[in-house]
């Protein structure tokens, strides 16, 4: 199929669902829950978070040299400076699972090691100083301050563990020549490019700004008054950077970069949402699997229920913050503090749609040690946890 075939595919699949007058529907049952879950994305996580994450992808491909990569991430860089930086990656990206792909794909190719990046990929949406925050404040500080100390130490060890299980295919990758770590042109000063990236990330962040809770008052209420204004503040500067720094090749090439990474992401994406909307549906919604089914399982504090905890938020989809809600009805019905924070754990940084294009990335051997890994050390974790604090 001709790229303006794909390109105008996903747009026009894009709009039928946005639009799709869902609740017009004669019938409540999984498929309709499954619909619904797939117009609620399109709604409110594309446009605002997906779309901007694939422009900056596509920037990191292609104005990020790939000596830099690898200076900070690459397999020779020094593994106290690349995974510090990786780990806490997430402080500044209020990114879900899906989001934070495009991101993780494109420093990954651009000759990252396959430790810092996994330890990137899974700090992006789990360290998300926002939701911490919101944790601690709706379900307890303990829960709170185990989830930022969990996500931190989490982002880490499964990196380093990654690194140490594929080490020899990771020696091969980066010994077969294609990635170089000698001095590039630099096109612009560095300044220039990093306040490019500074200003898109800033849309990002200031664009999917979470409303306040009841009651709040101060900053937080104040930027979310003026979102709108920041964002587009932002934007615009931004528009005149473009025009006054770029060339009109090096936007054509960040324009296709973009569209590559979409073009690899959005049909696999759209599929993993529809799939987990049918198995688990939404918030106050059943998929085929009976959310009470699943709140049934996890009381208490046995390994069971931290395990299953694990593997059900690992499967399922979470956008930023709806973990919180989620688990405020589930705590609610009795789930155990341990299996809570093992959801946590494994939930924010993982979904179905997450893995499958994952598995497009780096391959199903290292996508399932990635996933195992997760679930293995939110179940500790959980177990842990729950001992401690009932």
């Amino acid at each position: 199929m001709k790229e303006k075939n794909k390109f105008s595919l996903i747009i026009a699949v894009f709009f039928c669902f946005y639009f799709f007058p869902v609740e017009l529907l004669p019938f409540r049952n999984p498929i309709f829950e499954s619909i619904a879950l797939v117009k609620w994305y399109a709604r409110k996580h594309v446009l605002l978070c997906l779309v901007p994450a694939l422009f900056i992808a596509g920037a990191i491909s292609v104005f990020i040299k790939q000596a830099a990569v690898i200076k900070y991430f690459g397999a020779q860089a020094k593994k106290i400076l690349a995974y510090s930086v990786a780990s806490v990656s997430g402080t500044i990206l209020a990114v879900c699972s899906c989001t934070v792909l495009p991101l993780f794909s494109g420093i990954y190719k651009r000759g990252a090691g396959l430790g810092p990046a996994i330890a990137f990929l899974y700090s992006g949406p789990a360290i998300n100083v926002l939701a911490i925050i919101i944790t601690a404040r709706v379900l307890g500080w303990q829960l709170g301050l185990a989830r930022a100390i969990g996500a931190v130490v989490f982002s880490i060890i499964v990196g380093l563990l990654m690194h140490f299980i594929f080490i020899k295919e990771e020696k091969a990758r980066h010994a077969n020549g294609s990635f170089t770590a000698g001095e590039e042109k630099e096109e612009r000063p560095l300044w220039k490019n990093a306040l490019y990236f500074v200003f898109m990330v800033s849309i990002l962040v200031f664009a999917n700004w979470g409303k306040p809770q009841a009651g709040d008052t101060g900053l937080w209420s104040l930027i979310f008054v003026l979102k709108w204004y920041i964002t587009s503040t932002f934007l615009i500067t931004l528009g005149i950077m473009l025009t006054r720094w770029f060339k009109k090749n090096e936007l054509k090439e960040w324009t296709k970069a973009s569209w590559n990474f979409a073009n690899q992401i959005m049909p696999l994406l759209f599929w993993g949402v529809l799939i987990a909307g049918l198995l688990l549906g939404r918030p106050g919604g059943e998929g085929i699997i009976p959310s009470k089914f699943i709140t049934t399982l996890v009381g208490g504090n046995s390994l069971f229920a931290n395990f299953f905890a694990s593997i059900a938020g690992a499967f399922m989809y979470f956008a930023t913050l709806t973990e919180v809600p989620i688990l405020q009805g589930l705590i609610g019905a009795g789930m155990g503090k341990g299996p809570a924070l093992a959801l946590l754990l494994a939930g924010p940084a993982l979904s179905l749609p997450n893995m499958l294009v994952i598995r497009g990335i780096i391959g199903t051997k290292k996508t399932v040690v990635y996933v195992s890994l997760v679930v293995v050390m939110a179940t500790i974790s959980g177990l842990i946890f729950g001992y401690f604090v009932k």
